[in-house]
């Protein structure tokens, strides 16, 4: 298995159509249908597609998507986190979420902090964005806590949902 990050306790590695299972339960806990929103992704067909036209064409497309997150003690998949390309948003964003039974125990911190330490040395981004729902207070402490500082409220085209804007430039 070749992982592109690691840190103390954790690995990242690119999806593969063999993580069907677990983008089923992470889509489908509470965190996320709460803070990201329903993607209807219930059967393994649907887990397949969203890999591919997500993640995996992110790898080819960009050079770089959302990864998997998993312990170094145990091998358990845990979450996601990475770097997105978003059509709506001028720069990439650093996106991450986490399977309930994982928070608060600070993995969310370490694996946005390694993946944002990626994208500016080995990726050389200039600017990374992140986006949340204003409700998700555990997501803007760890932006916040990572080096992002709020930029200011948005809508995407088509979507009445607001959304806070959080930045860093690097260099």
């Amino acid at each position: 298995m070749k992982y592109i990050l690691e840190t103390e306790r954790l690995r990242l590695r690119k999806l593969t159509r063999d993580d069907t299972a677990f983008i089923i339960e992470l889509v489908n806990s509470a965190g996320w249908i709460k803070y990201i929103g329903d993607r209807n992704i219930k059967t393994e067909e649907q887990a397949i597609s969203y890999l591919e036209n997500g993640p995996i064409k992110s790898y080819h497309d960009n050079g770089f998507g959302l990864l998997m997150v998993e312990t170094k003690e145990g091998n358990r998949n845990i979450g996601m986190c990475g770097i997105l390309k978003r059509d709506t948003l001028e720069h990439p964003d650093i996106g991450y979420a986490l399977l309930p039974a994982f928070t608060g125990n600070g993995y969310a911190f370490e694996m946005a902090h390694a993946v944002l330490q990626y994208a500016t040395v080995q990726l050389k981004l200039a600017t990374i964005f992140a986006i949340t729902v204003p409700e998700n207070v555990r997501s803007i402490k760890i932006l916040d806590k990572i080096g992002l500082t709020f930029m200011k409220r948005i809508q995407f085209p088509n979507n009445h949902e607001e959304l806070l804007l959080y930045a860093i430039e690097i260099g």
